[in-house]
């Protein structure tokens, strides 16, 4: 029965999008669940279209619609978070960004437009349910919303496992389309800085046996996972928006097992996975990997519930204040808001949790010269992701310190000790000119 109804829904790329109309709202579903084939035909049937608004998350890949239409004409792309390729259509103008802290997204979804969905899925079973894939953040929500619901196959898809949030009834398809079967975009960590080292070893001196982790995104988790792994830390339970390479790493070294947890025990709870093959390959059908929608993984009281929760988060600059800023530089947006608001607040209200973030004391221009990451106040145009209120630990190569319950002065002081030595002095002048240094003879 269910493959008749595979049948009668099976069409082409270039039938299945004739479902498109000027002015639509069309929804992705976010990194490998980006249609590909689809997106190639809807860009053809660009001089056909106008005033199509697309929402996308984090594409992996080159965006046709976006390609095929540089004045923004027909297509008008709006992202939730930018990747690299979707940073580089911003610089052009080609990408707008959907401010969002990520546990809101079911909710925003109910009461969004949204007339056409495309998500790329794995293939049909016999019960004629198909699988997302490592992406559920916010599928589920899309599905339910979604006046028309196109299904692109992808044989490659691994097959997720979760709270069932992960499957694709036939029956809520209208269209059902073979894309061209292509391996999933492996996404790779860069080269540690040589600052990385250190600042891994400080967080991982605030883990623990029975800690639950979560890892944000870059060479950071990878470096912590390998500490862990040499410093024989065990029990760790996973509750995290994304799932890395580094959560292999440290479940093949014993380390993981969440018997300690108390949501989802035996459990390595994730929204979204990016990384290589042998990650996409490691949840393939493995039932300790599950998937839930970002309203259960970034949702603050529901990751709190878990003792000595340790989220540890990236950021481009911190301010003297304690502001945040991980998202934009100078004008110039970078990625996201994400979910590092939800998750460094879910650590504060953990018993014995930390909310770390974490950043080299220093960075190089184009120019060679060198500037501190730690700012008197955040750079003109730079959007701030976490206010001072909610920033918990703040950790550099040079150290960690805790923020929380501290005075402007004490806060100034305490950033100030893990700035590079040589930005101090300067430091110290610009929080005395700010009145929020308490008289020294450190002020030269």
């Amino acid at each position: 029965m269910v493959w008749n109804d595979y049948r009668s829904k099976l069409v082409t790329a270039d039938a299945a999008v004739e479902i498109v109309k000027s002015g639509d709202w069309v929804d992705w579903n976010p990194f490998n669940g980006k249609p590909i084939t689809l997106d190639h035909a809807l860009a053809a049937r660009k001089d056909q279209l106008e005033g199509v608004k697309i929402r996308g998350c984090f594409c992996l890949s080159p965006i046709s619609c976006i390609e095929a239409d540089p004045e923004r004409e027909h297509f008008i792309y709006n992202t939730w978070h930018q990747s690299k390729i979707e940073r580089q259509y911003h610089d052009r103008n080609l990408c707008s960004y959907l401010p969002i802290a990520f546990h809101e997204l079911d909710y925003i979804y109910s009461t969004l437009p949204s007339d056409v969905t495309m998500m790329t899925v794995g293939p049909m079973n016999d019960k004629g349910y198909f699988n997302v894939g490592p992406q559920g953040t916010y599928c589920r929500a899309l599905i339910n919303k979604t006046r028309k619901l196109i299904l692109e196959v992808n044989e490659q898809m691994p097959a997720a496992m979760g709270n069932g949030n992960e499957l694709v009834h036939i029956s809520e398809a209208a269209y059902i389309v073979e894309g061209e079967n292509p391996p999933l975009v492996e996404v790779m960590a860069g080269a540690p800085l040589a600052s990385d080292a250190a600042i891994a070893q400080h967080i991982v001196n605030e883990i623990h046996d029975g800690s639950c982790i979560q890892l944000g995104i870059g060479s950071m988790p990878n470096l912590v996972g390998q500490k862990i792994a040499d410093a024989g830390i065990r029990h760790l339970g996973v509750h995290t928006e994304m799932l890395a390479e580094a959560y292999v790493d440290m479940y093949e070294a014993g380390c993981i097992d969440g018997s300690r947890k108390v949501t989802d025990p035996g459990k390595m709870v994730y929204g979204f996975a990016i990384g290589s093959q042998r990650l996409y390959d490691f949840i393939h059908n493995n039932p300790v990997c599950s998937l839930h929608s970002g309203q259960y993984t970034n949702t603050p009281a529901v990751a709190a519930r878990n003792p000595d929760f340790v989220a540890i988060n990236n950021c481009i600059e911190v301010d003297l204040y304690g502001q945040v800023a991980s998202e934009a530089s100078q004008g110039r947006h970078i990625s996201g808001t994400g979910g590092q608001m939800d998750l460094i607040k879910a650590a504060f209200d953990s018993p014995g949790g930390k909310g770390i973030i974490c950043l080299a004391s220093t960075f190089k221009k184009k120019d060679g010269t060198t500037h501190s990451r730690i700012k008197p106040t955040i750079s003109p145009g730079t959007i701030v992701t976490l206010p001072r209120t909610l920033t918990h630990f703040v950790a550099t190569e040079w150290g960690m310190v805790s923020l929380k319950g501290l005075s402007v002065w004490e806060r100034a002081e305490k950033l100030i000790s893990i700035a590079h030595p040589d930005f101090r002095d300067q430091l110290i002048k610009d929080a005395d000119r700010l009145h929020i240094w308490v008289r020294s003879n450190r002020i030269t």
